[in-house]
């Protein structure tokens, strides 16, 4: 191995060693919780001494906050409104909310981990909580967004009522798959849940212009 090669191989091993942890927390997390995830569990579960987890990461909060939000980057890439050209405004959403669905299903632990969080009250917050809330708030945006792209004679109420419908009913959705495993489909529902959020969407823009 030269001298330049030594530095990028260092780098490919510590990106790879992250990865293991992350992959690791998930599947930790996932079992135990939050309470339940620990450093040593972690360090088991990977193959990596404790030492070379503390070098990526602060402490176990650090840690689960560093699982959102790699998760989080994943699914955001699904929340995007296809163009003009794929249809008609329900043609787009209906797309779109299938696109959401099968990115949960690929990245589900920032949901996952997140909504668990978020339904905990603790004396300290943990970092893994707020940044769960700020990518959460991100998410929110998008959608209005595409509620005013999709159904501009809205108003900034309706479109509140909208977003937060849309998110509330996404969690429930996703909360189902959790429990009831392959029994939901995640795609067939989040289509359907699409659907009538753009019923509602007409019916609202209806009143406002009567």
């Amino acid at each position: 191995m030269t001298r330049s090669e030594a530095p990028r191989r260092k780098r490919a091993n510590g990106v790879e060693s992250r990865q293991r942890i992350l992959d690791a927390t998930v599947e930790i997390a996932g079992e135990r919780g939050y309470d339940g995830t620990s450093i040593a569990a972690v360090s088991a579960k990977c193959g990596l001494p404790a030492s070379s987890i503390y070098w990526h990461f602060k402490d176990k909060d650090d840690l689960i906050a560093a699982v959102i939000e790699r998760s989080f980057e994943t699914w955001l890439t699904a929340v995007e409104l296809p163009d003009e050209t794929e249809g008609t405004s329900l043609d787009r959403v209906t797309v779109m909310a299938a696109n959401i669905a099968r990115s949960l299903l690929d990245a589900p632990d920032f949901l996952r981990l997140g909504l668990m969080l978020a339904l905990e009250r603790r004396p300290t917050e943990p970092r893994g909580r707020t940044v769960f809330l700020q990518v959460r708030d991100i998410s929110r945006q998008r959608i209005a967004d595409t509620v005013r792209t999709l159904y501009p004679e809205l108003d900034e109420a309706a479109v509140r009522t909208l977003t937060t419908y849309a998110v509330a009913g996404a969690d429930g959705l996703f909360i189902q798959r959790e429990i009831s495993g392959d029994d939901v489909d995640l795609v067939a529902v989040f289509q359907l849940h699409a659907q009538l959020i753009h019923d509602a969407a007409n019916r609202m823009a209806a009143r406002s212009e009567a």
